[in-house]
């Protein structure tokens, strides 16, 4: 798509006259000129119109853009500041605030709405500093491709850019300032339980410095997010969640003080066959072990070792993590130190637990020692957390600047790491940031995409989730189930090392980013694929299987293929084989909240047992009509799309030209043949019926040929119409039903009422023939009896019966 379409879809109206004037840009390079020869057209470009299109596009349209995003954003700032005046007189307690608690709720309420607006400017403030920089860069390349070697425009816009904010402007201040006021807003009308907070402040967001322990069991859905859409997703989550705050100090003083998103780093362990890294490919039995820290080593961080194991279905089956200081972690790898003080300094009361953590520490040395593991892989990335203030229910991480270095010692010829050390001195002693410029091209990939994952705990409200169902199913994510940064790393920087790769390296260089209505119609695809492949056995899980309420859609597409920590997988049923075999993923039914629970014979009986005892598997019509439900259910229901999109008022299918197979018309041609061949057979009995009785002048028989004909000829005429009705359907790409039973049961009940009154007029003449041979008197009938399905050829036999019939019953 041209840049100036792109342009012109995404301006926002209000804004319209502060974009970059594109199409002046190109008037100036004289885009509409006819192609010459590029000497000629060199020629022609003159001093004067190089110094027009430099004063337009660096000193008018840079100068206007930049004015427009810093006034704006000054004045949001304004806004956020105003807001904040308006909660300061919230921050004081209820018993001594002099302020009722409707009009407490009312300030709350009206700084929420303004919070919103707020954060839809922010938003849209974003998005137009993106599309202006994008032009920039674009005239800017228009122009040096055009001018050739004479002008050159690009770095010294280059240099006026790097001098200017409005597209090196940080949001993540101004979002933990919103962050703030919106966890504040809710928690006084109550939608959010209190938070600690300082006692002569403001309320702060939640305060996370040590890893928590899990003593719940999570459902974990990863996702990855394009730069461009990034800020509108952070402003879509803090809006339920506040930003979760990194600093082990956070005091009154603090509050203040700018906040940034926190750097992490990982430092990953494994093989030199990478052997760790072929079992998480491999999705078999396997752990993974790392240090991670936060912020700079050179800044003396708590540093954490971590060892995780996974069973073959890829849950976690056992997790160690505990400090440890950075003198000890050389001594700990080569098995001379057992941390047995660290954890003394856990203070561990039940002396069972603390053995098992000291026979879990044995077996990673163990471990360590006899597959010869070693740092391989670097990964460093910014982290903004969302989590509500002592609710872990439902936590939200957000993943930027995402790079992968190597850290290994392989090559001993020329490491990457000193081989007597386990961490590279030259990027943690010089301090090195990213994008690490000072990093050699073959030992560094940056991620190009943000990631998020988002953590449901079981036992999360069932309301909690509809908006994280939104979020899931939108276009501003895509799916990435089984994503891992130690699993990429390894796959883009040791390829010549290993022989699996993970399957999402061949969609990295795609456009991940999707429109509104395609991500709809392809999730209405999926919905019908499911509901051919599976029929009732869907409708008899949904209604006791499923989450009540919007979301469950987005969490059972979404569902990560991993089961959560501690769960216990119910046995897999027929229907979801089904689902399975179609290209979808199962229900989500290990959640305690959506079934209740069984015993371990009941977890582990047999599927068939458990189908038998539904109703809904019962044969007979039953079992055929519960399969037309969901297509029902499906045209009944209505559609509830995601916000901002708008139903089409024209369909994709109908919008192009038309375009009909073959065998569609052929098929309607068919149905039309046959009814003509039934018209004609029907019309041939009768005029032959009709011809026999008129010989004799029969009025029964005329009567009764005559209905034949109405059939005939009923016959051909709702083939006819029939045939025109459905070619009109096919024209019109209409989703009517093509079945009209009104003729086939005209002409099947026709027939079968003239075989009825056949066998009754064949068995009248019947008794008749027996009273004559039994001597008995024959009422002369007013007419003489014709049997409706005789031929020509049998007309001549029942006339000469009839003549003797009627003469003997003269002689009587």
């Amino acid at each position: 798509m041209r840049f100036g379409l792109t342009l012109q879809r995404s301006v926002y109206p209000p804004w319209k006259d502060h974009y970059i004037d594109y199409k002046k840009l190109k008037s100036l390079l004289r885009e509409n000129e006819s192609q010459r020869h590029d000497d000629d057209f060199a020629s022609s470009w003159t001093e004067n119109d190089e110094e027009s299109f430099v004063q337009e596009l660096i000193n008018v349209q840079l100068d206007k853009v930049n004015a427009f995003q810093v006034q704006t954003y000054a004045r949001l700032r304004e806004r956020t500041s105003a807001v904040e005046a308006k909660l300061e007189p919230l921050t004081i307690k209820r018993t001594e605030s002099p302020l009722p608690e409707e009009q407490r709720k009312r300030v709350a309420e009206d700084a929420l709405k303004e919070l919103d607006s707020i954060s839809n400017e922010v938003n849209l403030l974003e998005k137009y500093c993106r599309i202006n920089f994008t032009g920039f860069l674009k005239a800017a390349k228009k122009h040096d491709r055009k001018r050739g070697t004479f002008y050159k425009v690009r770095p010294l816009l280059q240099v006026r850019l790097a001098e200017l904010p409005f597209d090196s402007e940080d949001y993540s201040p101004f979002l933990y300032r919103l962050s703030t006021m919106y966890a504040f807003a809710r928690q006084t009308l109550g939608e959010l339980p209190p938070a600690p907070s300082p006692s002569d402040g403001p309320a702060v967001p939640t305060v996370q410095d040590k890893p928590v322990k899990e003593t719940h069991t999570y459902s974990s859905y990863k996702f990855w997010v394009h730069e461009d859409n990034l800020l509108e997703v952070k402003t879509l989550i803090l809006r339920r969640l506040p930003v979760l705050v990194y600093s082990p100090d956070v005091s009154s003083r603090d509050v203040d003080m700018p906040l940034t998103d926190p750097s992490f780093t990982s430092l990953y362990f494994d093989s030199p066959r990478f052997k760790l890294y072929n079992q998480r490919v491999n999705r078999g039995a396997g752990s993974t072990l790392r240090l991670w820290w936060r912020g700079l080593l050179a800044d003396d961080p708590q540093i954490f070792l971590e060892h995780i194991k996974t069973g073959e279905d890829d849950r976690i089956s056992g997790e160690v993590r505990l400090p440890i200081k950075e003198k000890y972690i050389k001594s700990f790898i080569a098995g001379d130190y057992s941390l047995e003080k660290q954890v003394g300094n856990m203070n561990i009361t039940d002396s069972t637990r603390a053995e098992a953590l000291q026979k879990d520490i044995a077996e990673l040395q163990k471990i360590i020692k006899e597959d010869k593991l070693q740092p391989v892989l670097r990964a460093t990335y910014n982290r903004t957390a969302f989590q509500i203030p002592g609710d872990d229910r439902i936590r939200v991480s957000l993943d930027t600047d995402v790079a992968t270095i190597r850290e290994d010692a392989l090559d001993l010829d020329r490491p990457c790491r000193d081989p007597d050390d386990w961490h590279r001195r030259d990027i943690d002693d010089r301090e090195m940031t990213y994008p690490f410029p000072e990093i050699r091209p073959g030992e560094i990939s940056r991620f190009p995409h943000a990631l998020l994952e988002i953590r449901v705990r079981d036992d999360a409200r069932k309301g909690s989730k509809e908006w994280l169902a939104d979020l899931m199913r939108s276009h501003l994510v895509k799916e990435s189930p089984r994503f891992s940064k130690f699993v990429h790393g390894v796959a883009e920087l040791f390829e010549d090392y290993v022989n699996s790769f993970p399957f999402w390296l061949s969609t990295l260089d795609t456009d991940i980013r999707r429109d509104p209505e395609d991500t709809q119609d392809e999730r209405e695809r999926k919905r019908n694929e499911d509901h051919f492949a599976a029929g009732s056995f869907i409708g008899s899980l949904k209604d006791s299987h499923r989450i009540p309420g919007p979301d469950h859609s987005a969490f059972e597409d979404t569902a990560h293929r991993r089961p959560p920590r501690g769960s216990i997988t119910l046995g897999v049923t027929d229907a979801e084989r089904l689902r399975t075999a179609s290209g979808s993923i199962p229900l989500h039914i290990n959640q305690p909240d959506e079934v209740p629970q069984r015993s371990g014979s009941q977890r582990n009986g047999s599927n068939e047992s458990r189908l038998d005892d539904t109703p809904q598997f019962k044969t007979g019509i039953r079992t055929y009509l519960s399969r037309l439900q969901p297509r029902r259910r499906q045209r009944e229901e209505p559609v509830r799309l995601p916000p901002g999109v708008e139903a089409p008022g024209t369909w994709i299918k109908d919008s192009g030209p038309l375009r009909v197979e073959a065998k569609v018309w052929l098929a309607n041609q068919r149905t039309f043949l046959k009814w003509q061949h039934i018209s004609v057979l029907l019309a041939t009995l009768s005029i032959g019926l009709y011809n026999a009785a008129k010989s004799r002048d029969d009025s029964t028989a005329s009567i009764l040929a005559t209905v034949y004909i109405g059939f005939a000829v009923f016959a051909g005429v709702w083939g006819y119409g029939v045939y025109i009705w459905r070619s009109g359907l096919i024209r019109k790409r209409s989703g009517k039903d093509f079945d009209n039973v009104t003729g086939p049961l005209v002409v099947c009940l026709g027939l079968a009422i003239a075989l009825v009154v056949n066998f009754w007029l064949k068995y009248s003449e019947f008794q008749r023939n027996k009273q004559v041979h039994e001597g008995k008197p024959l009422p002369i009938p007013d007419r003489p009896i014709w049997a409706l399905n005789m031929t020509t050829s049998g007309l001549a036999s029942i006339e000469n019966e009839a003549v003797l019939v009627n003469q003997a019953a003269i002689q009587n």
